[in-house]
């Protein structure tokens, strides 16, 4: 049986909380004139800027194809939740995805693999594509226990959220190893490739699609080296540089 076709390539960035509110509006303005230049590569490209931006960002991008992303939701819609934002809300200020559940959140806020799935539902019930953030804490020395520890660990991170999504609902998985987030090296393109492939097995014969990218101090050539695995890129400060997206950009185009 010939392999599925592989869904479209995507590259995208968080600002986190590095940028204030003048610098986000003109980085976002500088992935706006990268739009072409992915949708010729095609390259579906998204970037994340901070709550208080949302809508500003928004209209940077209205006639672009760019996609715009929160950084975070609530499972509820409406109701007396202070402080927390509404996927409802989100998706009104004109974004589509929404990143969840990333190694911060979980270490600085006690995010769990069950308010992970919560919010990925609520999302996906609001016209959000949930960008799931999922990985492994340790790293073993041995690359083939590593694969097995990182897959057992990654496992209920996604069943958890498949299960909480709709079958038709479009999802995308960042593989992120803690351990190599703000590392000096990417993760070794090997145990990706392996991990990732193992994973994406577990969204075998899910209507919607699905998708998985790369996050973890990724950069100039990662993505040619674990290709087979990933459909993509989730950058971090290194895009921060918008040069250095345009960079990523032609370089998933082409690979």
């Amino acid at each position: 049986m010939p392999p599925l076709p592989r869904p479209r390539r995507i590259v995208g960035t968080s600002l986190k909380m590095y940028f204030d509110l003048q610098s986000t509006l003109s980085y976002v303005r500088g992935v706006y004139q990268l739009d072409g230049e992915a949708w010729n590569a095609n390259v579906d490209l998204f970037v994340i800027p901070d709550f208080v931006t949302l809508m500003e960002s928004a209209k940077i991008l209205e006639s672009s194809s760019v996609m715009l992303g929160a950084q975070d939701t609530f499972w509820e819609d409406k109701g007396a939740y202070t402080g927390e934002v509404s996927p409802l809300t989100i998706r009104q200020a004109g974004a589509r995805i929404v990143e969840i559940g990333h190694a911060e959140r979980r270490r600085h806020f006690g995010e769990t693999n069950e308010t992970v799935a919560k919010k990925a539902e609520a999302a996906a019930r609001n016209g959000l594509i949930p960008l799931v953030c999922i990985g492994e804490k340790t790293h073993h020395s041995i690359a083939s226990a590593a694969v097995g520890m990182a897959v057992e660990e990654c496992k209920p991170q996604v069943t958890s959220v498949l299960a909480a999504v709709p079958d038709d609902a479009e999802v995308i998985l960042a593989y992120e190893p803690v351990w190599a987030i703000g590392a000096a090296e990417p993760a070794d393109p090997d145990h990706v490739v392996n991990v990732t492939q193992e994973l994406r097995k577990l969204a075998a014969g899910r209507k919607g699609t699905t998708r998985i990218v790369y996050g973890g101090s990724a950069g100039p050539g990662t993505f040619a080296k674990m290709a087979e695995g990933v459909d993509g890129l989730f950058l971090g400060r290194f895009a921060h540089d918008i040069n250095n997206l345009k960079k990523v950009i032609e370089e998933v185009g082409g690979a």
